[in-house]
């Protein structure tokens, strides 16, 4: 069991992993590791359980397939929700930590959610602001181009894409947004007729 004071069992004998993974159990003799004279478990640790308390899952969480249960203490402060949280809920369920898809899937969750955030600013009073909220103004005040230019640095080859990468969402929202009051006032424009 998972999460106690107790050190957990092998999965196999210790002859079983020596025959099937080389050099396993290098450094079982103690003569061989150094912190040994430091490795006490005798000590109290002051902890009044054994097993401690679990805190209620009121919602359900997203946990890896190879843990049985969650962690006895998980945050709350961001719940799956939207289209994100479906993409991260079938991370956890159906990939291992271990997979490259399961990581894949959370950096395109991590992207839809950036998206639906941009898209949500725009029905504010106040939406973001792509000129003083993504440096472009530092890039004239703060010598952007000469810091780019000169010196050795190992991000010169993206950086014809990053205009692309930050103006990019604007102009597609833009672009929405002329093609959806291009269809209003057409649409306007048949009804009168």
């Amino acid at each position: 069991m998972a999460y106690t004071s107790e050190k957990p069992p092998l999965p196999e004998s210790i002859d079983q992993l020596r025959a099937r993974i080389p050099g396993w159990g290098a450094d079982l003799d103690p003569a061989d590791r150094p912190s040994v004279p430091r490795e006490r478990l005798d000590l109290d640790t002051g902890a009044h359980w054994d097993f401690p308390d679990r805190q209620p899952e009121l919602v359900p969480r997203e946990r890896s397939i190879e843990h049985a249960f969650l962690t006895p203490v998980f945050g709350t402060a961001q719940p799956l929700r939207g289209l994100p949280g479906v993409v991260r809920a079938h991370a956890y369920e159906r990939y291992s930590e271990a997979r490259a898809a399961h990581w894949l899937l959370l950096v395109l969750a991590d992207r839809l959610d950036a998206i639906e955030h941009h898209a949500t600013s725009l029905l504010t009073p106040r939406p973001d602001n792509p000129i003083t909220q993504t440096g472009v103004l530092s890039e004239v005040r703060r010598h952007g181009l000469s810091s780019r230019t000169e010196g050795h640095r190992a991000d010169r080859v993206h950086q014809p894409l990053d205009p692309v990468l930050v103006g990019g969402p604007w102009l597609l929202a833009a672009a929405g947004g002329v093609v959806a009051a291009a269809l209003v006032g057409r649409a306007v424009r048949a009804l009168r007729s």
